[in-house]
């Protein structure tokens, strides 16, 4: 009689591998075509000049230059403006 009984379940156990979001080139870093400036979920800053965007949202150079951040004040749908932040490679 030395089995355990019911001992019941764990939960949360599980866990996701981390993602590398992030801005990996900061202002004025020169980059080469094709390198990663930023990855991101969703469009939270705007792709610029030289700048192609991937499927996931990923910003990345699309001539070589230097890397500069810049804000643009946008209008929503319902009028009001706000400043995002947009990345130009020149």
């Amino acid at each position: 009689m030395a089995h355990t009984k019911a001992g019941g379940t764990a939960k949360n156990l599980r866990d996701s591998n981390p993602k590398y979001l992030g801005v990996k080139r900061s202002d004025g870093q020169a980059v080469g075509v094709g390198e990663v400036i930023v990855r991101q979920r969703g469009t939270k800053i705007l792709p610029g000049k030289n700048i192609g965007v991937g499927h996931d949202h990923t910003l990345f150079a699309m001539s070589a230059g230097v890397v500069r951040f810049r804000t643009k004040r946008k209008t929503d749908f319902d009028g009001r403006s706000n400043s995002r932040r947009v990345v130009d490679v020149l």
